[in-house]
C-alpha cells in the first residue's frame, strides 16, 4: 500500500466519542507528504485522570479548541479517497464512528487497516510486545513523543510503509 492516511486519536475519558486530539499523516507513493494536528473540545466534556496521565492533555488545553465537526471539515478533504491506517485500528475506528454518531454526522464507511495486526503477522513472537513504540523501533523509527496524536500517527505511517 503506497497511498493512505495514518490517523491517531487521544480521548479525554472512557467514552470513545471524547476525542481531544487528532493526528493525521498523509502518505502518497510511499512517502509522507502532509500532516495535520488539532486539539478538539471533547464530548462528553470531562477528563478522566487515567487518560490525562497517558497523553498529558487537560481541560485547560482544550477549553478553546474547536469541536469535532469543525476539525473534521479540515481533515476530510485531506483523506478523501484514501484508506485509513491506525495502530490498533479498532480503537481509532471506534472513536471515529462514535464521534460521528454523537454529532449526528453521516459516516462515510472509511476503510481501515491495522498496523497492530500487521505487526503480529510480520514479527510474530520475535518482539517482546506489539505496542506502537516497540513496533516503530523494529521498523527503524524512533517514537520519542508517544501518546501525542501526531507523533503516534507518524509512527504508524512509518510502520505501514514498511509492513503494509
Amino acid at each position: 500500500m503506497k497511498d493512505f492516511a495514518a490517523i491517531d486519536f487521544e480521548t479525554a475519558n472512557e467514552c470513545r466519542s471524547s476525542v481531544c486530539s487528532v493526528g493525521v499523516v498523509i502518505v502518497r507513493d510511499g512517502r509522507i507528504v502532509d500532516s495535520f494536528y488539532s486539539l478538539i473540545h471533547p464530548e462528553p466534556e470531562y477528563y478522566q485522570w487515567f487518560c490525562q496521565q497517558v497523553h498529558g492533555l487537560s481541560e485547560e488545553d482544550t477549553d478553546g479548541a474547536p469541536v469535532f465537526p469543525y476539525v473534521w471539515e479540515k481533515i476530510a478533504p485531506m483523506i478523501e479517497g484514501l484508506p485509513l491506517v491506525a495502530h490498533n485500528s479498532q480503537f481509532d475506528e471506534g472513536c471515529l464512528k462514535e464521534v460521528f454518531r454523537v454529532y449526528q454526522m453521516d459516516y462515510p464507511d472509511y476503510e481501515f487497516y491495522d498496523t497492530l495486526s500487521a505487526s503480529r503477522k510480520h514479527y510474530g513472537r520475535s518482539l517482546p510486545n506489539h505496542q506502537l513504540q516497540t513496533v516503530a523501533a523494529a521498523c527503524g523509527y524512533d517514537l520519542t513523543n508517544h501518546h501525542h496524536a501526531l507523533s503516534d500517527a507518524e509512527a504508524c505511517a512509518h510502520i505501514a510503509i514498511k509492513l503494509l
